[in-house]
């Protein structure tokens, strides 16, 4: 196995200026720059009670991605309720949110060149997004499910 990190790519070279810069504006520092980047895709929402507690956990794996001596890179995926859909001419998007999910998190992985990702849900559409995701990247990947009380 290979110790070069995918995201040498963007964070190595005199002609990476441009990118280090946009980093820097993000938090990273120069020593940031030969550390692993890992996505966090954060399913937080207001739309479903399913998904309103993951912001608190994404933040917290933040701070452990910190941690692990990586750097942690958070985006949003979108999310659809069921429970306020059914019934109506929305939920003919509920099934093809998951495939919108998997889009969004191998878009934002591949387009940033993310060594990893930790993707955080809590519907029954997140969780199959994801996977559908990590499977198409080949990237260590692990997905954590947040279940609404």
């Amino acid at each position: 196995m290979s110790n070069t990190l995918r995201s040498q790519v963007i964070t190595q070279g005199v002609q990476r200026s441009p990118n280090r810069a946009m980093l820097r504006a993000v938090g990273f520092g120069d020593q940031d720059f030969s550390k692993p980047i890992v996505g966090i895709a954060n399913g937080f929402s207001t739309i479903t009670p399913c998904n309103m507690g993951l912001d608190g956990l994404a933040k917290r794996a933040e701070i452990g991605i910190r941690a692990a001596d990586a750097m942690p890179q958070m985006f949003g995926t979108i999310t659809v309720s069921d429970g306020i859909s059914m019934g109506t001419e929305g939920m003919k998007y509920s099934l093809v949110s998951r495939e919108v999910i998997a889009d969004s998190i191998e878009t934002a992985c591949n387009a940033q060149s993310m060594d990893g990702v930790l993707a955080i849900g809590g519907c029954d559409k997140n969780m199959p997004g994801a996977m559908i995701a990590m499977a198409r990247m080949n990237i260590p990947a692990s997905f954590c499910l947040w279940r609404y009380h």
